[in-house]
C-alpha cells in the first residue's frame, strides 16, 4: 500500500515538472527570414517570403512561414507592403496550429542628419486553427545610423514594435530589437540583431531571440 502510494506520487510530481516544462513563459529561439524581391516596375517589387524558427532552447523548429506579396514604392519616404502567409507553428510538443496571414503594413522613412528613422504601421488579418480568428494593429518605429566608411555599408539599429489584439481588447505584446545591417551589393542585404519580446497572453510569450534576415533582390 505505502510502494503504491509512493508510486503515484512520483508520477503526479514528474507530470507536473512536465506539464511546467511544456508550458514554460519563456523561451530561447533563433530566427531565419529570407526575402527575395522580384522588380515588377520601377516602384513595384514581387517578395517571396520564408521564415524558419528554431525553439525550445533552439532545439526543435516551431515556427514554419512561406509567403508572396508586392512592395509599391510612392516617392522617397512612403512604401506599401501587402502580402499573404502561411504559417505552422508547433510552440511546444503536443501543441500544432496553422494559420493564413493577411498583412497591410504601410511604412514612412526619413532621415535627420544622419539618423533614418522608419515608422512602420501594420494591419494583420488572422485566420488560425486552432483557434479564434484575429486582427491585430503593429506600430514599430526603428532607427538607424551608418558606422564606418561609406564603403562598408553597415548601419547600426534599435527598434521597438508594439501589438494591439482586438481579439483581446488590448496592448498585448512588446518587441525590442538591436543589431546590424551590412549591404554587400546591390542584391544582398543581411540584418544580424538580438530581439526581446515580452507576452503575457501566449505560451511561450516572453523570448529572447538571435536572428537573421538575408534580403535578395534580382
Amino acid at each position: 500500500m505505502r510502494r503504491g502510494a509512493y508510486a503515484l506520487f512520483v508520477l503526479f510530481v514528474l507530470s507536473g515538472l512536465a506539464s511546467a516544462q511544456a508550458l514554460d513563459q519563456t523561451d530561447n529561439q533563433f530566427w531565419t527570414d529570407v526575402q527575395l524581391a522580384i522588380p515588377v516596375t520601377k516602384n513595384i517589387d514581387a517578395n517571396i517570403l520564408g521564415t524558419l524558427r528554431i525553439g525550445r532552447d533552439i532545439s526543435h523548429a516551431v515556427d514554419e512561414r512561406t509567403g508572396v506579396g508586392f512592395t509599391f514604392r510612392f516617392g522617397k519616404y512612403v512604401t506599401f507592403a501587402p502580402n499573404y502567409q502561411q504559417i505552422a507553428t508547433q510552440p511546444f510538443r503536443g501543441r500544432r496550429a496553422w494559420e493564413n496571414r493577411l498583412s497591410l503594413p504601410v511604412t514612412l522613412r526619413f532621415n535627420i542628419d544622419k539618423f533614418r528613422l522608419s515608422d512602420r504601421n501594420l494591419f494583420e488579418r488572422r485566420f488560425r486553427h486552432p483557434g479564434i480568428n484575429s486582427t491585430r494593429y503593429r506600430n514599430r518605429l526603428q532607427i538607424e545610423h551608418p558606422v564606418g566608411s561609406d564603403k562598408l555599408s553597415l548601419s547600426l539599429f534599435v527598434a521597438d514594435e508594439v501589438f494591439y489584439d482586438w481579439s483581446l481588447d488590448r496592448w498585448s505584446r512588446n518587441r525590442f530589437t538591436a543589431g546590424a545591417s551590412k549591404v554587400f551589393n546591390k542584391h544582398f542585404t543581411q540584418d544580424v540583431y538580438y530581439l526581446r519580446q515580452n507576452d503575457a497572453f501566449s505560451i511561450p510569450g516572453d523570448l529572447h531571440v538571435i536572428g537573421t534576415t538575408l534580403r535578395f533582390k534580382l
